[in-house]
């Protein structure tokens, strides 16, 4: 589509291109009802706090800040419960604690949550003992039971996504607008098998150190600094579901542009970054600060024309790239990107996905990823970005605050035989707490090599 000579963006544009990865619901009068349901309950976000996320990822990719993006790789409607809502928030802070500790900066804080509920698929249909029925594509759109009735996409679910985003957002502020965040009291953050860790030790003189910081600091000045009080916190998820996102999207009469209040910053994913697509289309008319992931199908050009189409004003913190590659094939792939978008003076920030690209099976057809692979990618990035005279802002993890075992690999030494004892995911496979929490001190062991 030629964008200069399209008609003015407005929220269903996208129904114009092609749409991949979108569900086939069997009732239109149903699916025109519940988005006329959706469209009339309050934003899940406010817009002020989508600017607010934009600013500061904007001096992420100056390098004054440094994001971290974590959570589930699909969200469940049966884990919207305090316990683990909780948790996830606990390791997010943890890790945030750590990295504020040892890369002197502030951390801005995204979770995976509150709507992470729709998942792209390699195949439109799975077969077992030869029944043929449509893949699950997570909580927003079908149910995971093989049967009929469970596969077939119902509208209704859009409704209970809303609900659960609502209900989860809602927590995660109370506890946050609580004190829960509160520098002064981290052992609010514990999570009961912390105390079991290896890492123990190391996380406990991290936290008695900023304590005694913050105490030195407020005897000094003679008054509390407010911000080690509470913490900004903004929620992301992929924008798969074209229909949905588009039904959370209005125009705001303060800034006349139009945002997507379902999320602070939604992404584009690896199959549906097509330039001409219906996603990039859609994505291009939101104020929201927006990410695209980038891996091996991703070329120079097609990064080029994803900035002039999403980021025509070359905007700071408006684009976001997000790099998966994998650990064997990032040393090859990532520079010529990175040295594309600098050439061409784009202003964008680099994190780095060290997940999706180090996905792998074992020989029983368990999929799980391998800490050192994670690693190795994530110490790749940070060194080819150096050497490249860019900056890489931030980091994007799936992980979760629970006690599973789903990848191989930390300072416990999980092995493949292990993976029976907690795997969980129905979909990908995420860090656990421990190897999460290690995951943020490697990162500051790297600097303090250096």
């Amino acid at each position: 589509m030629d964008r200069e000579l399209a008609h003015h963006w407005q929220p269903d544009s996208w129904q114009s291109c092609t749409a991949g990865q979108q569900p086939l619901y069997p009732d239109a009068a149903v699916v025109a009802r519940i988005l006329a349901e959706i469209r009339n309950l309050p934003p899940l976000v406010t817009w002020g706090e989508v600017d607010k996320l934009r600013r500061q990822l904007a001096e992420a990719a100056r390098g004054e800040r440094f994001v971290l993006q974590g959570g589930d790789c699909a969200e469940s409607f049966d884990d919207c419960t305090a316990e683990p809502i909780a948790n996830k928030l606990k390791i997010l802070l943890q890790m945030s604690l750590v990295l504020v500790h040892g890369l002197k900066k502030r951390v801005i804080r995204v979770g995976r949550m509150a709507g992470q509920y729709a998942k792209p698929r390699s195949a439109d249909h799975e077969t077992r003992n030869g029944v043929m029925l449509p893949s699950y594509r997570g909580d927003l759109i079908n149910r995971s039971g093989f049967t009929a009735a469970e596969r077939t996409a119902d509208p209704g679910l859009m409704l209970r996504g809303y609900e659960h985003a609502a209900l989860t957002l809602n927590y995660v502020r109370a506890l946050v607008d609580g004190g829960f965040a509160d520098l002064h009291h981290p052992e609010y953050w514990d999570l009961d098998f912390v105390r079991n860790s290896p890492l123990e030790a190391e996380y406990r003189r991290i936290v008695q150190s900023i304590v005694d910081s913050l105490n030195f600091m407020e005897t000094i000045s003679g008054q509390p600094l407010s911000e080690s009080s509470r913490i900004d916190f903004f929620t992301s998820h992929e924008g798969l579901h074209l229909l949905y996102e588009q039904a959370q999207t209005g125009l705001v009469a303060e800034t006349g542009r139009w945002y997507n209040l379902a999320a602070h910053f939604p992404w584009i994913g690896m199959r549906t970054a097509d330039v001409n697509g219906a996603h990039v289309e859609y994505f291009r008319g939101i104020a929201n600060p927006v990410a695209v992931k980038a891996g091996l199908g991703m070329t120079a050009d097609q990064l080029l024309e994803l900035c002039g189409v999403l980021n025509p004003h070359n905007e700071p913190g408006r684009l976001t790239f997000i790099h998966r590659f994998g650990a064997k094939h990032i040393a090859d792939r990532l520079p010529p990107l990175v040295e594309a978008v600098s050439r061409a003076g784009k202003q964008v920030l680099w994190i780095c996905d060290p997940m999706h690209g180090n996905t792998e099976a074992t020989t029983s057809g368990v999929k799980t990823r391998r800490f050192e692979n994670i690693l190795a990618e994530l110490e790749t990035a940070f060194t080819l970005h150096e050497e490249l005279g860019s900056i890489l802002g931030g980091v994007h993890f799936e992980l979760t605050g629970d006690d599973v075992t789903e990848c191989t690999g930390g300072a416990r030494g999980l092995t493949d035989t292990d993976l029976e004892r907690a795997y969980k995911s129905q979909v990908d496979p995420r860090l656990n707490y421990e190897q999460a929490l290690e995951m943020a001190m490697r990162i500051v062991a790297r600097k303090m090599r250096r």
